[in-house]
């Protein structure tokens, strides 16, 4: 029975590297093996990962086919390939509506074990409509970026964003700075950015936005400073803080648009200025992970080299040592993107 090597997460300051049996693969099913996964923001929310350790993590992912399901015939042995770890029925009447990230089946689909380990298993729906070839001009690295970045072009296209719009993004982790990227690579007029560590401010001013603001100041009143005298027509919620949350329910303009990207924990309870955002009309919208055609456009861009990202990995980092990425990532500090590479040594 062959092996490979796995980091297997207890919490964020406990990922073991274990070994376990490489897996198994049916015949509407893939064997993929990983060159490159990303620790994503979401991996250290430990609230939430806890509930269900110890498990492999992961899941931005690229790798190579290695094999492939006597059933399968549109992919083959040596495929670059990025793989979504959650997959709508595209039946459903969320599907239908557009609203794939609420279907019922999304949130119930995954690889296995998860990007952190040396070997995936794909099961047979997320081979059908999450398997998706590398342009040849795409890197592994790149690729690791195809599932965030398409989490955020559905929040923009959710938030209707338009050409010429002032947006504030309130955060400047990986997520806040793809929003920033994006808006700028589809016309957004003046983006500024917010976040209370330095490191991430200088970090927005390199992805592209015109103005940062320390958040421990004003932010509502920094932005009218920077912005004419006017709020912001769309404000992007990037990080689960629930001081950031305030500021950001308080700084979008009369019609403007308040997306919420980023969670906060269960059972937090955010004071609501209802009057001020009824009265100047505020949309609010939510949004979850990407659908396929959110993933698609990514890569589309990302081979089109609409935006940069390489630019954002701080961090490269063997299998064996997940759990200093791990901590990189919890503590905020920095580091940007940390990358896994289980073939390094």
């Amino acid at each position: 029975m062959k092996t490979m090597k796995v980091a297997m997460y207890y919490n964020n300051n406990d990922v073991r590297i274990e070994e376990q049996p490489v897996p198994t693969i049916g015949d509407q099913e893939l064997l993929v093996k990983i060159i490159a996964s990303g620790i994503c923001g979401s991996d250290v929310m430990e609230w939430y990962r806890i509930k269900k350790a110890p498990r492999v993590l992961g899941h931005e992912i690229a790798g190579d086919i290695v094999e492939v399901g006597a059933q399968v015939k549109n992919y083959k042995v040596g495929d670059r390939v990025f793989v979504s770890h959650h997959v709508p029925d595209n039946t459903c009447r969320f599907c239908i509506d557009d609203k794939h990230t609420l279907c019922h089946t999304l949130h119930t689909t995954n690889f296995y074990p998860g990007g952190f380990a040396e070997f995936i298993r794909i099961p047979a729906i997320n081979v059908d409509r999450g398997t998706f070839l590398l342009p040849n001009n795409l890197s592994y690295e790149e690729g690791v970026f195809i599932e965030p970045l398409a989490c955020v072009i559905r929040g923009l296209r959710i938030a209707r964003m338009k050409p010429g719009q002032t947006i504030a993004v309130i955060g400047s982790g990986i997520s806040g700075l793809l929003f920033i990227k994006l808006a700028r690579a589809w016309g957004a007029g003046r983006i500024i950015a917010t976040d209370i560590d330095p490191y991430r401010l200088n970090a927005a001013k390199k992805a592209g936005t015109d103005q940062t603001i320390n958040a421990k100041e004003n932010v509502p009143e920094e932005i009218k400073k920077q912005n004419e005298g006017r709020l912001a027509d769309l404000v992007v919620i990037a990080t689960g803080a629930p001081s950031a949350v305030q500021q950001g329910l308080r700084s979008a303009h009369d019609g403007g648009t308040i997306l919420f990207f980023a969670p906060t924990q269960p059972g937090s309870d955010i004071p609501f200025p209802l009057f001020d955002l009824w009265n100047k009309q505020i949309t609010m919208v939510s949004t979850y992970a990407g659908s396929p055609k959110d993933i698609q456009l990514a890569i589309d861009m990302l081979a089109q080299k609409r935006l940069s990202v390489t630019d954002m990995i701080t961090h490269r980092l063997p299998l064996k040592d997940t759990v200093e990425g791990f901590q990189l990532v919890a503590h905020a500090q920095n580091s940007i993107k940390v990358i896994i590479e289980p073939e390094m040594k």
